[in-house]
């Protein structure tokens, strides 16, 4: 190891620990100098170890952690000294404990807002800046930020309208739910978040960590719509106030008749909406810092809106504020067009009408016409706020729904009129839409969201994994506590029909909680309006940041121009398709309608949130280890049961369409999505219920009904570790159309010490070529002393358990006569020998690349030769074939052959009654093949192929064999000059000098000359072995046949002879397959593994 010590110049009147940028000069053991600068005024240098390691290492790339740096700054301090030189080669992929801890102390997380991944820093070339030590408590960080996220618009404009619409009873069940819901998912959520570092990206990241890339893309997008939805129902509630209660002479559409009322405030939220919407993203484009600012104003308004609440609701005890309400019999009125609660009055002893009496009857005169019920009853004025000790809780304790138009009435006497057919052009308050128990579930839910908000900030805290827990939980409880008493308290003090009078038109158009406000309903109205304002510039500065934060991550290709921005990192095009998917929620221009969908998507992002705790604490998986140990998967279940039940509860059609949005997004990530290894829960419980698979699953064969090509498919590669024959995999595709099992592998000859990179590049380059093909399966590369091994280790212990091959698919070693190797051929032919002793089918594939890719073939033919039975592989194999779109138009022909003493009528008809009850359709044609005399074609080829054989193996002689024959030549004559010179005094190194190299040349070539002449004169002597001739007169006969019949076929499905027991005719087994496959495009050799694979059974 070679040490290295710095020469640190220290001044006669400095310290050691000086400036050390007067010079530094390095020196390795042997006392090399690198550096000439230590001599400088007079300063003395002393030697300091340098704790740099050698960069040694095992040559494997290191998992990216946090807490475990890659780069060089950090290696300093990785050993000291010599007490850990056992180690230090491999210190730079397994780092000293100590400075694992350091690092581990001394990690801060990113904060909010900078990039979730480094890697993307890495990718886009961005210059990471030196992060601050975050400083936020939980107050500040987690528990303020949640309560102005929770409380907010709905609480201001609607809660009212839903207590006195369902009543106390049931408005109270409406909060508990929702409370409950958002309270166990907190708990899920602070379970998962507490289990390790959160990044930028919050429930996003959370999620999707735990359920993997398919679950989180699709669920982190319904989270994003649901923040941007919301973004749209803030703006709807900033613009309903503003155009409602602050300045209603605004409006830019006025109707002219009561009827188009509801129609011209809608056109007047769409065009100030949108004018706000603009604002608003032109705001969070210039600059998110000054939103983060007015963040604590926003804040601000809406604690000091819900301190008036209250300090107005205690009020009305002593001093109930005074808002008259105007009642024409039952019915309320709107207390727009008039002064006085009164039909006349009497002025200077003269009885008049007053305004009220001119929009009921046709004129001011006594005797006008007026409208039934108007002239039946009398008008009464009640007290809007009666306060809290009136008893008006028991009036308001339960439900009163309606259809839309219905008015609002108080339970008191009245005369009803006969014709009521112009009341609804009356000046009543009328409900505006239809209600009942679900909607207002819908519309309420909205006001529960943001409890995300903490996990969030999770950068920006000191301690998240105790901040998030507890500051979260707590405003949950806090906003639980504020919205149950808000019911009751409503309830107790207001009158039912102010309650359910929405837009507060029979208390002078005042906001309905306003009303209750202390010192001023201006209070609320200003504070509502803020919030509203600050609600919406928060939406739109975090959805465009979550979007960015799921483009990054590459699962969702399309979404990925979305992940790039400004050189700040500010999601650009992220916040301009927000806004446009805002807009649209603007369009819809009623609150009412905008709640219930982004409670669609909260809600299903809570319930993934429920599950993603469920699923981790079930599986125990052991990275589980949550710090906050207040949680149980019960509760987890519970929670996601609420979830889902709120889901339908509140729009039955809504729900169906965020799930239908949601799996949709779900398995086009699946399908098109980039690969991501998060170790999430879902791969948990695939391992899981694999493994359950597994060991239920036997080891025995499987029934034959139920067998079916588990194919181990053999692959060649070239010198680039590139597929040599890629439809190879086709075919595999084609074969099996996804189903079963499928393992692909390879053979590189070597040590795996010396070639694990080559392997893991093979493989890369196999699942490249696999998903090219859309092949699916497994591979394998494995790394083998020879081929040969290698292949018999792959059909060996290829699979798993039940999960096993049954058949080996390889291509025809084409080029096998060209090859300077015999072992290409003997490997093939082992390999046959091999799949044969494992009684597994063997699938052979001849000029495989001349084979279909995607291409579908036109109509044709698959032709069968079925001429021995093992298995019935070649029947199943063209059925299977004909399932993919590819071989689909093409037709079955099978062949059999007769032999002379054969009935081959009878034959036929045996075959076809076979192939009906094999549900097969083919054509049958017998064809006969009668014995015939040896050819002199045929004798000759055998002659040639023997010959052939015979001068290869002396061709071949190795080299070990040519040097021993030199040595025996070399022997021989030392002890023949040994026995003429016995009595000579002759030491063994004379007797080798004469032994000259002229002479040992001459020798050997005359000794070659003579075994070459022996040869050659054995060669033309030879005849051919007559078991030979007989294969061979087999091989073309039914090549000529086969030819005959099927040359134009598209495939021609052949049954493969096994190779000869006797080693010795291995190369003459070769030559009879290539003459028996002469002349045929696309040959598949099948050979049966030796049981039934196809039946007549049902």
């Amino acid at each position: 190891m070679s040490e290295r010590f710095r020469v640190v110049p220290v001044a006669a009147h400095e310290s050691a620990f000086g400036d050390e940028t007067d010079g530094d000069t390095v020196f390795d053991a042997a006392g090399v100098c690198e550096g000439e600068r230590a001599e400088r005024r007079g300063s003395v240098p002393i030697l300091e170890y340098s704790r740099e390691p050698n960069k040694y290492g095992d040559g494997n790339p290191r998992e990216s952690s946090p807490f475990i740096h890659n780069t060089d700054d950090y290696k300093g301090t990785l050993y000291d000294g010599k007490n850990m030189a056992l180690f230090e080669e491999e210190m730079d992929s397994n780092p000293m404990v100590s400075s694992l801890l350091s690092k581990l102390a001394n990690y801060t997380n990113l904060t909010q807002g900078v990039r979730e991944h480094e890697e993307a820093d890495e990718d886009e070339g961005a210059k990471k800046k030196t992060v601050k030590s975050p400083q936020m408590g939980t107050f500040i960080g987690v528990y303020l930020p949640c309560l102005q996220n929770i409380l907010g618009v709905i609480l201001f404009l609607r809660m009212t309208w839903i207590v006195g619409t369902a009543g106390i009873l049931e408005s109270f069940i409406i909060v508990s739910m929702c409370c409950s819901c958002t309270m166990l998912t907190a708990i899920s959520m602070s379970a998962i978040a507490t289990n390790g570092v959160v990044p930028a990206g919050g429930s996003y990241y959370m999620i999707s960590r735990s359920l993997g890339p398919e679950f989180g893309g699709a669920v982190g997008l319904c989270f994003y719509l649901g923040t941007t939805f919301a973004g749209a129902m803030y703006i709807l509630g900033t613009i309903e106030i503003f155009l409602t209660y602050i300045v209603p002479s605004a409006a830019i559409f006025k109707a002219e008749e009561k009827a188009l009322e509801a129609e011209a405030m809608l056109n007047n939220m769409r065009v100030y909406g949108t004018c706000c919407l603009t604002l608003m993203a032109v705001v969070v484009f210039v600059g998110v810092k000054y939103v983060n600012k007015l963040a604590l104003v926003f804040l601000a308004c809406v604690v000091l809106s819900i301190l008036s609440i209250y300090a107005g609701v205690f009020k009305t005890i002593f001093e109930p504020p005074i808002f008259p309400v105007c009642l024409l019999g039952n019915r309320t009125l709107q207390n727009h067009g008039f002064d006085k609660c009164m039909k006349t009055e009497i002025i200077d002893n003269e009885t008049v009408t007053t305004r009220l009496w001119a929009l009921f009857c046709d004129g001011p005169e006594l005797n006008a016409s007026c409208n039934e019920y108007f002239s039946l009853n009398n008008v009464t004025v009640i007290q809007g706020i009666p306060g809290l000790t009136s008893g008006a809780i028991s009036e308001n304790m339960w439900g009163t729904y309606g259809p839309a138009g219905m008015m609002v009435e108080k339970d008191l006497p009245s005369v009803p009129a006969i014709d009521s057919s112009q009341d609804k052009d009356m000046p009543y308050v009328l409900n505006d839409i239809t209600t009942f128990f679900t909607l207002l579930v819908g519309i309420y839910f909205p006001s529960v969201t943001g409890i995300m908000a903490g996990s969030n900030r999770s950068g920006d805290l000191r301690d998240a994994q105790r901040s998030i827990p507890i500051g979260t939980i707590l405003a949950i409880a806090t906003t639980t506590i504020i919205y149950l008493s808000c019911v009751v308290l409503f309830g107790a003090s207001i009158d039912g029909v102010v309650l359910r009078d929405k837009f507060g038109d029979s208390v002078k158009g005042n906001l309905v909680i306003g009303t209750l406000s202390w010192p001023s309903p201006w209070v609320i109205v200003i504070g509502s309006f803020f919030s509203c304002c600050g609600a919406g510039l928060q939406s739109l500065t975090g959805a465009p940041r979550l979007l960015q934060a799921i483009a990054r991550d590459g699962i969702v290709p399309f979404l990925e121009v979305f992940g790039h921005g400004k050189a700040n990192g500010e999601p650009t095009w992220a916040l301009l398709l927000t806004a446009l998917i805002c807009e649209s929620g603007i369009l819809i221009a009623s609150l009412d309608a905008v709640a219930p969908i982004l409670s669609m998507f909260f809600l299903m992002c809570y319930l993934f949130v429920n599950l993603a705790c469920a699923l981790q604490t079930l599986l125990r998986t052991p990275n589980w280890r949550p710090r906050f140990k207040f949680y149980h998967w019960t509760l987890s279940f519970l929670g996601m049961s609420l979830c889902l039940a709120l889901m339908f509860i509140s729009s039955w059609y809504y729900a169906l369409v965020a799930m239908l949005i949601a799996g949709c997004i779900y398995k086009y990530i699946e399908y098109r999505g980039a690969e991501k290894e998060w170790g999430d829960g879902i791969r948990g419980v695939s391992l899981n219920a694999a493994r359950f698979a597994l060991i239920r699953l036997e080891e025995a064969p499987p029934h034959t009904k139920n067998w079916r090509p588990q194919l181990l498919v053999l692959l060649n590669l070239d010198t680039e570790l590139s597929v040599k024959h890629p439809r190879l995999l086709s075919f595999t595709t084609q074969l099996k159309a996804g189903k079963g099992l499928t393992i692909v592998a390879s053979v590189l000859e070597g040590t795996y010490l010396t070639k694990d990179t080559e392997a893991k590049q093979a493989e890369q380059n196999i699942k490249s070529a696999m998903s090219a093909e859309k092949t699916k399966g497994f591979c394998h590369v494995v790394v083998s002393s020879n081929q040969r091994d290698g292949i018999s280790h792959l059909i060996q212990s290829a699979g798993l358990g039940g999960m096993k091959h049954n058949s080996v698919l390889m291509a025809w070693p084409t080029n096998w006569r060209q090859s300077n190797d015999p072992q290409t051929w003997k490997n093939f032919i082992e390999t046959v020998r091999e799949t044969t002793a494992a009684h597994l089918a063997l699938l052979v594939a001849k000029n495989v690349d001349s084979f279909p890719h995607q291409e579908r073939l036109s109509e044709g033919t698959i032709d069968v030769w079925w001429i021995v039975h093992d298995g019935g592989m070649l029947m199943l194999l063209p059925f299977l074939l004909r399932q993919h779109k590819v071989w689909r138009k093409c037709k079955m022909r099978i062949f059999t052959v007769a032999q002379l003493d054969d009935n081959s009528i009878q034959m036929k008809k045996d075959l076809q009654m076979f192939l009906y009850h094999l549900r097969l359709n083919a054509e049958v044609e017998v064809v006969e093949m009668h014995d015939s005399d040896i050819s002199a074609f045929t004798y000759e080829k055998t002659l040639v192929m023997e010959q052939r054989s015979q001068m290869l193996k002396q061709m071949q002689l190795s080299r070990t064999e040519r040097e021993r024959e030199a040595q025996l030549i070399h022997d021989r004559n030392t002890a023949s000059h040994a026995a003429l010179n016995d009595k000579a005094d002759a030491a063994p190194e004379r007797v080798h000098m004469t032994w000259t190299k002229e002479k040992f040349f001459t020798e050997r070539n005359r000794n070659r000359e003579q075994n070459a002449t022996m040869a050659v004169r054995d060669l033309f002597n030879m005849k051919p072995n007559q078991s030979n001739v007989r294969c061979m007169h087999t091989a073309v006969k039914l090549n000529e046949v086969v030819v005959n019949k099927s040359q134009g076929a598209h495939l021609v499905l052949l049954n493969m002879p096994g190779p000869p027991k006797n080693r010795g005719g291995d190369e003459n087994y070769m030559e009879f397959m290539e003459v028996m496959m002469e002349g045929l495009n696309r040959v598949l050799l099948v050979r049966g593994g030796g049981r039934e694979v196809i039946t007549i059974y049902s």
